[in-house]
């Protein structure tokens, strides 16, 4: 892959994973209650996700989304009853005292599969790839698969570093967190940035 070629596919990549999503608002959502290192399993569920988004490209099973209302909406309202619920427990989340919250902490695996989940059930991100990636694949060339990896692995990487950027960002207002009323608001504020981002899960249309 050429290097002009790849610099222009990683500011692609770099834009994308700025554009606040359902993975942005868990990643600081997550990063405002435990902090940046205790985030990445949160963040590294959310890359497995990603992961099995771009294998789905890869392998010529987005095409399915692509070209199947029912397969495209099945997936679709999936994702946004999942979204829709994690808002709803966000929403309704009670404050904690500084004295309870390591004792409420939910497990890393459990941070870990629950972002897995969030990218898994986010069809957009299939259909998005399908119409990204041949915008980059040099057809002529024998090394497709090659390629393939290259704007993969690119991919997954700047959103490491992304979601990171968000996680500390989060993170640093942590203090605010100390009183119950700022937690219940900090709370209905990501509550509804669950179901924001559900609703806009929701409007997006089958293209096919």
């Amino acid at each position: 892959m050429e290097f002009d070629i790849w610099l222009a596919f990683f500011i692609a990549s770099l834009l994308i994973s700025i554009s606040p999503g359902a993975g942005a608002v868990n990643t600081m959502s997550s990063g405002l209650q435990y902090g940046v290192r205790d985030s990445l399993p949160a963040i590294f569920g959310l890359q497995l996700g990603y992961g099995a988004q771009i294998l789905l490209v890869g392998v010529g099973l987005g095409a399915l989304l692509a070209s199947s209302s029912l397969a495209f909406s099945v997936v679709k309202w999936l994702g946004v009853a999942y979204l829709v619920w994690l808002g709803y427990q966000k929403w309704t989340q009670p404050p904690i005292s500084l004295e309870q919250a390591d004792h409420n902490r939910e497990s890393s695996q459990r941070r870990f599969w629950q972002a897995a989940f969030v990218n898994l059930t986010n069809p957009k991100a299939t259909v998005f790839l399908l119409a990204l990636f041949p915008q980059f694949i040099n057809t002529a060339a024998s090394s497709q698969a090659l390629q393939f990896s290259i704007m993969g692995g690119t991919l997954i990487l700047v959103d490491i570093g992304v979601m990171l950027g968000y996680a500390s960002l989060a993170a640093q207002l942590s203090r605010w967190m100390k009183s119950q009323r700022h937690q219940i608001l900090q709370n209905r504020i990501f509550g509804g940035m669950f179901i924001g981002a559900a609703t806009l899960m929701a409007s997006y249309r089958h293209s096919g």
